[in-house]
């Protein structure tokens, strides 16, 4: 017996481990940053006149964060169902009642265009590698049709919103666990994984795309990101909240889950105290009076990103061992 996470037998109640906590927040982040670069995009550069730029060190990071971070979630996804060789079948298969097909189509529709997207922000790069040098008649072929570049984005920026809170649908369409089975998740996951955005396109810009870093911007996003904090905490207080009126199963799901073990330690000190109340007083500090502290920033980014990977572990772990019916030891 541990006496901080219990016995080891409630494990074997385990049936979505490790791996999909981690594809849930590789996919959120994926989604965020796209969100937030476009959104730099669009708000910081695409109103000046002259030379107006899509190089921006936070959109360059959203660039790369959100292709890799998909293909490399959908990758643990696929080992995770045991037959990796029969994940084609999700490709050709639909049944449009499943939250998991209209996920698989959404992900197939947002996976090129990111990476679409990743190609003009580094059309330049791609010329000069020997590697990716195969790709650059495909990108000037794209650049054709530059006159719906900016639906094309659109586009892009809707499929990353229905991916972040696809994560979410995923889980709740499990209604046999109290804490999935919420409509509440869905948009919490979408906000916590903008968060992550956040955290991420200014902490991979501020350390491989120092030379087009820019203060605004980052700024702007550490503001977003405030924002976003307060939208997250009350959706969690909503979450259980939701869970405690329903009553029966819930009530006790809800209690166990916010009281016992090592669960409630990692929501507690994880996702609320680390994850959102201390990004709040990191960014006011580095805010104060339009201070630019940059060793405050990456230690706002980091701590954001661990409290929103913990967040992910707590729903799928936390929510599969206390489903309030027969209790753990």
């Amino acid at each position: 017996m541990n006496n901080m996470w219990g016995s080891m037998a409630q494990y074997e109640v385990i049936n979505w481990p490790w791996p999909i906590a981690v594809y849930l927040f590789l996919a959120g982040i994926s989604a965020g940053s796209i969100i937030v670069a476009l959104l730099v995009k669009w708000n910081r550069h695409d109103h000046e006149s002259k030379n107006p730029s899509i190089w921006d060190a936070m959109v360059k990071a959203g660039a790369i964060i959100s292709p890799v971070s998909i293909i490399i979630g959908l990758g643990l996804l696929i080992l995770d169902l045991g037959k990796p060789l029969s994940f084609y079948w999700l490709l050709i298969s639909y049944n449009f009642t499943s939250v998991m097909t209209l996920g698989v189509i959404a992900l197939f529709l947002y996976t090129p265009f990111a990476l679409i997207f990743t190609g003009i922000i580094f059309e330049d790069i791609i010329k000069k590698l020997p590697i990716l040098k195969m790709f650059a008649p495909v990108i000037a072929f794209i650049k054709r049709y530059t006159e719906y570049a900016k639906k094309a984005e659109y586009f892009l920026f809707f499929l990353a919103l229905v991916v972040g809170a696809y994560t979410g649908f995923l889980l709740s369409a499990n209604m046999s666990i109290p804490m999935w089975n919420s409509p509440i998740l869905p948009v919490l996951f979408l906000a916590s994984g903008i968060s992550a955005g956040i955290a991420g396109n200014i902490l991979v810009g501020m350390l491989f795309f120092k030379s087009s870093v820019n203060k605004e911007s980052i700024k702007y996003l550490l503001m977003l990101d405030l924002r976003v904090i307060m939208v997250e905490i009350p959706l969690l207080i909503m979450l259980f909240v939701g869970m405690l009126y329903t009553g029966g199963e819930s009530k006790v799901a809800a209690i166990d889950a916010l009281s016992t073990g090592g669960w409630a330690a990692v929501f507690w000190l994880g996702v609320i105290l680390l994850g959102l109340i201390l990004p709040v007083i990191i960014a006011f500090t580095a805010l104060k009076n339009h201070a630019y502290k940059v060793k405050f920033i990456m230690i706002n980014s980091i701590v954001v990103l661990v409290g929103v990977a913990l967040l992910r572990f707590y729903v799928v772990y936390a929510g599969q061992l206390f489903t309030g019916s027969s209790g753990i030891s």
